[in-house]
């Protein structure tokens, strides 16, 4: 089974604010920020939420890593696919992929790519799995 949540994320870390969305459409733009996020589900399933808390995690730490840069992200779009698959001890997540595509003005792609990289490692979401975490990132100009 293959599962899809997005997350698009504006501006920088602090001022910035995002929406999630799932696949199902239980979760369709739902609005999420720093605040709500750091301060203070009829229909959907474990893994398109996993997706969408992935999702949401990596194109906030994204926008953290660019924003440390120097750089201000116009836009972070991220899609994370977690793929639920049955072995000889039951049903794991085997793999997630995260498809991102951003617009940075003034940032390079050897800039973009390593703080993808570094938000891909230090996400808390990433931490929490066991399975492999692709992604393939592109840099919009």
């Amino acid at each position: 089974m293959l599962r899809k949540a997005s997350a698009e994320w504006n501006g920088t870390i602090k001022e910035g604010k995002g929406s999630i969305s799932t696949e199902s459409g239980v979760l369709d733009a739902t609005q999420y920020s720093f605040s709500t996020r750091f301060e203070d589900g009829i229909g959907t399933n474990p893994e398109e939420l996993i997706g969408a808390a992935h999702a949401g995690c990596f194109s906030m730490a994204l926008s953290g890593q660019l924003t440390n840069a120097g750089l201000d992200p116009e836009y972070i779009k991220t899609t994370a696919s977690v793929r639920l698959e049955k072995d000889d001890t039951g049903f794991a997540i085997s793999k997630i992929h995260l498809e991102v595509n951003a617009k940075v003005p003034n940032a390079t792609d050897d800039d973009f790519q390593t703080c993808a990289a570094n938000a891909k490692a230090g996400c808390p979401v990433s931490k929490l799995f066991k399975a492999e975490i692709t992604m393939d990132a592109r840099l919009i100009t």
